[in-house]
């Protein structure tokens, strides 16, 4: 593994990318800034994305699909969106190819030009409520809760695989409602089915809280926000879910009528999380031997090895407890493969992150027993194969809280109250993490403290408690803290 993946005290981000890469998640594409999501890597996405698919049915979302191409004059109607995302927009000027005169290859056709600009979508807000406009008419027609699966453009100069790339994977949600209170109320809603996830399935520990005006989603009043810790310190922004007021509806004219026969415009939320989880989960628990991957997510949650090769004694067995393990649900795969060592898959399958690993010898056949070995702790123990099934089954369980416990932990470790300028730089240079610390709620300081440190205001906790402070950089009276970090 030393050969492979760059230990994470030498060079944590070339750690992230030797893993992300030598693990087989994705890798670079032929398209600068883009990715390709290898198989291994989509089936972990895939597990998220059904889970998280279920979550929003379970609070009554549906799913629908609009353009990836967006009119430009669309954006135009939203100042403050559009501003946001102006630099980041890819724009589809002409609609054929032919072939050079001189028969060098293709060319743009220039009598294809389009007659107006397409935006590839950097977020789908425009093209959406332009269509919302001709499904709302009354208020019998709200609440409209749908969500899309897709993927978005934003044009990026620095990536990294998963974190930033100019083209990713995502949902995003768009809801319309017939009152300020109810289109407030499902931000918060799927702010919190956000938190759930990240942290019962990702076993991501998470703080909600509501961005500064400086970082809110172009177009929105507020944006609320999950934010989790990196093992570097670093912070990283896990989703994201906006509370829009009537921009939307009054930018494209969606009016419905109330049950008093008067006309109001319409109250929008959106909410998105995106292939940036992936980035969030090999860095919250990865080791320098490879993925640490949540059972609860892990596309093979037991790989089963018989040992030292596949002899048909050997292999009946354990035929027989991957199928006691399926019954139960549990995600198996046996590895008949006679070409490697087991030395060898037993470092690959460590790579890989599966939670557990079972080994299987014919000195184990006779006593009766199978090894167990558990990724996140890399402890082994010899265990009955009677009711083998039962504790593979509870230390999946075991592995998935540990996970969570363990995040949690270094988590909390790195949350530092400071009360001076002097003691904001010391933490953000030595211990890294989140700092609590107070700020006299205006932009320009939240500017120059982010222009001296590269350090931004991560979120206003929801469960902020009022207290009275100074601000660490302006010395102007504060009445609230609020989690400085440096961040992805």
């Amino acid at each position: 593994m030393s050969k492979e993946i760059t230990p994470r005290a030498d060079d944590y981000s070339q750690w992230y990318i030797d893993l992300v890469r030598k693990a087989g998640l994705a890798d670079y594409s032929a398209v600068k800034g883009c990715m390709v999501i290898k198989p291994y890597g989509f089936g972990i996405w895939e597990n998220m994305r059904d889970q998280l698919d279920r979550m929003f049915k379970d609070t009554g979302h549906v799913n629908a699909y609009f353009p990836l191409l967006i009119p430009k004059s669309f954006l135009s109607k939203e100042a403050a969106h559009i501003e946001g995302f102006a630099k980041e927009c890819a724009v589809v000027t002409h609609y054929r190819l032919k072939n050079s005169d001189d028969g060098t290859g293709l060319i743009v056709d220039p009598e294809a030009k389009l007659e107006e600009e397409l935006i590839i979508r950097p977020t789908s807000e425009t093209i959406i409520w332009s269509t919302y406009k001709e499904w709302i008419q009354s208020y019998r027609d709200l609440p409209l809760l749908i969500n899309q699966w897709a993927n978005v453009v934003r044009w990026e100069m620095r990536t990294r695989l998963f974190l930033r790339t100019t083209e990713f994977l995502w949902q995003e949600g768009h809801t319309a409602h017939a009152t300020r209170d109810e289109a407030i109320e499902e931000t918060i809603k799927m702010l919190d089915v956000y938190a759930t996830f990240a942290e019962e399935w990702m076993a991501l520990p998470v703080i909600k809280g509501v961005k500064t005006a400086n970082e809110r989603f172009p177009g929105a009043e507020d944006t609320y926000c999950i934010e989790a810790l990196m093992q570097d310190g670093k912070a990283l922004q896990a989703g994201t879910s906006h509370f829009l007021g009537q921009s939307f509806a009054k930018a494209f004219d969606v009016q419905f009528t109330t049950k008093e026969g008067t006309l109001e415009y319409v109250w929008a939320s959106s909410w998105g999380v995106s292939t940036r989880l992936m980035g969030a989960l090999v860095m919250a628990h990865s080791d320098d031997e490879g993925l640490i991957v949540p059972p609860r997510l892990a596309s093979t949650q037991v790989v089963i090895i018989p040992i030292p090769k596949p002899l048909p004694e050997l292999t009946e067995v354990a035929d027989r407890i991957a199928g006691e393990l399926r019954a139960r649900g549990i995600r198996v795969k046996i590895d008949n493969d006679d070409q490697n060592r087991p030395g060898f898959k037993f470092a690959e399958y460590e790579k890989l992150g599966i939670p557990v690993r079972l080994g299987l010898g014919a000195r184990d056949l006779a006593a009766g027993t199978i090894e167990v070995a558990r990724r996140d702790t890399r402890e082994k123990s010899s265990v009955a194969v009677d009711g083998i099934a039962d504790y593979v089954a509870a230390l999946l369980e075991e592995i998935q809280q540990n996970m969570l416990t363990r995040a949690r932990a270094f988590r909390d470790e790195h949350i530092t109250r400071v009360d001076t300028w002097e003691d904001f730089i010391s933490v953000l240079d030595t211990k890294t993490g989140f700092v609590s610390a107070h700020w006299d709620g205006t932009p320009e300081t939240e500017d120059l403290i982010k222009e001296e440190t590269k350090a931004t205001i991560r979120c206003i906790p929801l469960d902020n408690s009022q207290e009275v402070g100074v601000c660490i950089k302006s010395g102007k009276p504060s009445t609230q803290r609020v989690l400085f970090a440096r961040a992805y």
